[in-house]
Formats: C-alpha cells, structure tokens, sequence
C-alpha cells in the first residue's frame, strides 16, 4: 500500500468505521510511525496531535479498536479503516464522536416502511389495505403471510424473475405487518441472526 504522507506534512487523515454496522465512528490522525503500528498489532493506533506521540485507542480506556481491513483513497493521502471495536468509541462515553447510536444502517426504505406499517396500524380501513389487515386481526395476517409464501415456492420453480421478485416483495411486506402485529420489527430478527451467526 502506497501512502503519500508528505502531502499534508507527515500526517494523513484516517476515518474510523465500524465493519459490521457501516457507521463512522470517529476520525483521527495517523503518521508513518502510528500506520505501522496499526497494521502489525492490528489494533488502531494515531498520531496524537494534542500529546505529540503515538496514542492507541483504548490504552486508557481498554476501549480498543480491533483492525478488520484498511483501504486508502484514490489519492494515497486517506485510510478508511474498518474495525470492531470495544466498548464506546468517544471519550464522552457515546459510540461515536457525533453521539450517534452504533447500529446497522441497514436498508433505509424498509425502516422507513416499518415506520409506515405503524402509522396505518390505526389508520382509517376503509382508505388502507394495511388498516384492514390490522382490523381482521392476527389470524388473518398469519393466513396471509402463508399465501404469500406458497406463491413464492410456486413463483420459485419457474423462470419468470419478475414474478417471482413481486412475490418476494409481496411476502416481505406482509410479514413485516405480522412482525408489527405481533409487537416486533426486522432489527429484532436480525439481532437473532446475529446472535446464532455468534455461536
């Protein structure tokens, strides 16, 4: 890996981000020194600015940040450094160094679709076809989950990709409504995944 770090005066910018959620977790400062401690122990050491020496994070702390790739930009002069980290990554205490919460990013337009489901959870039935799942009750959204998921295996055996992806979507939505009747959302089946994924 060819690192240019004469252009900004020895010191290159390197954005820290979580390898399993996708979210910056801070931003921190590496010279040649700090880069190649951080790729042999593998573990996130900068050039401390403020101390003027390398400083690993967590050596305080214990709140270390676990080496999982290292990518440089097209101009040689950033690294995106993907980790796991250990406990909070601010010294505030918070998971990043903009108070946001550590969690996936996911896929944005089925979090904004769960959002959805709620709202039309009591919305008027005569205008909603989600309404009106909901106002059948859970036996009727149960029974249409399992519609939609032998209409998938029919659509599955055959060749036609735009049929079987309506039904994909189809089932999805319908079991995203019974996951919300029954009090719960897709974070919480993937924290279940996660947690099998573990053992």
């Amino acid at each position: 890996m060819t690192i240019d770090f004469e252009k900004s005066g020895g010191l290159i910018p390197a954005i820290i981000q979580d390898a399993t959620t996708g979210k910056v977790l801070m931003l921190g400062y590496m010279n040649a020194a700090a880069f190649a401690k951080t790729d042999a122990e593998k573990r996130v050491t900068f050039f401390s600015r403020t101390k003027n020496r390398l400083w690993t994070k967590g050596e305080e702390s214990g709140n270390f940040l676990d080496v999982v790739s290292i990518q440089n930009d097209c101009d040689n002069d950033t690294l995106l450094i993907k980790v796991n980290p250990v406990g909070p990554v601010c010294h505030t205490g918070t998971d990043t160094c903009w108070g946001e919460e550590n969690k996936a990013l996911g896929y944005p337009f089925l979090q904004g679709l769960t959002e959805v489901i709620k709202q039309r959870k009591t919305a008027d039935a005569d205008t909603s076809y989600t309404a009106q799942l909901f106002a059948k009750g859970i036996n009727k959204i149960a029974q249409k989950v399992g519609e939609e998921a032998v209409e998938i295996v029919i659509e599955a055996k055959d060749s036609n990709n735009e049929l079987f992806l309506g039904e994909a979507a189809d089932l999805l939505f319908h079991y995203m409504i019974l996951l919300e009747a029954k009090g719960f959302t897709l974070n919480d089946v993937e924290a279940i995944l996660k947690a099998r994924h573990h053992k």
